[in-house]
């Protein structure tokens, strides 16, 4: 369940989406403001996962209210005037709803804050490290480090920005441990730290030091995932 506030001048606003909001199981109220300032104030306290946010409100309307916030949390606007939109999606808002509010609406922009917080549960969830037994020992490598994994037959180099590491396995084993988001396999032999990769043509992905081969059936997929990469930053 996630916390979630409103903040409208409105009451009739606070009622239709206190209403909503206690039909959806995944949301809880936690508190209801009536003015920017009732929100600062409780956002110095408590921490929410959600706002509902109007606005036009007087002496500081919501789109100031986000620009005094360092670290804003997830936020959809409710407001009767669209010509906001665009410049609040420059702060991070998930979703604009016009009023009047519809339920089928409030829930698909709710549907849309629930995936976002899967995504990063996600990537919350995922290891940092790679574990790798070397020379008897086991090792754990940070997986920011890492540029792109080499298959020797029964080993696999995995090679830092300042080291090589080699240990007994096999390119598919380490595939296994390492989290899809950030590796891809580009070749029978190679996978590669997407993050790493600057370039991608004629058939090779460009490093900082080095090109990999890609081999034909990888890619489709490859291109795929950088073209997702740069929309996504």
């Amino acid at each position: 369940m996630y916390t979630c506030i409103i903040v409208d001048d409105e009451p009739a606003a606070h009622y239709v989406l206190a209403n909503y909001i206690e039909r959806n199981p995944n949301l809880q109220l936690v508190e209801q403001c009536y003015n920017a300032l009732e929100a600062l104030n409780y956002l110095r306290q408590y921490k929410v996962d959600l706002i509902f946010l109007d606005i036009d409100m007087p002496e500081i309307n919501g789109i100031e209210f986000l620009r005094m916030l360092s670290n804003p949390p997830h936020t959809i606007l409710t407001t009767a005037y669209s010509e906001y939109a665009l410049e609040s999606y420059e702060y991070g808002v998930m979703d604009y709803l016009l009023k009047p509010i519809s339920f089928p609406r409030f829930l698909k922009s709710i549907e849309r804050f629930l995936a976002y917080k899967g995504q990063e549960q996600k990537v919350i969830d995922e290891p940092k490290t790679l574990t790798i037994k070397m020379d008897g020992r086991w090792i754990e490598i940070r997986l920011s480090l890492i540029d792109y994994i080499q298959s020797f037959g029964n080993y696999v180099k995995i090679v830092t920005g300042t080291r090589t590491y080699l240990t007994a396995s096999t390119t598919q084993q380490i595939l296994q441990q390492v989290p899809a988001s950030q590796f891809l396999r580009i070749h029978k032999s190679y996978i590669v730290a997407l993050q790493k990769v600057h370039k991608y043509e004629n058939g090779q992905v460009f490093l900082t030091d080095i090109n990999l081969p890609v081999g034909i059936t990888f890619r489709r997929e490859l291109q795929e995932r950088l073209l997702q990469a740069k929309n996504e930053a």
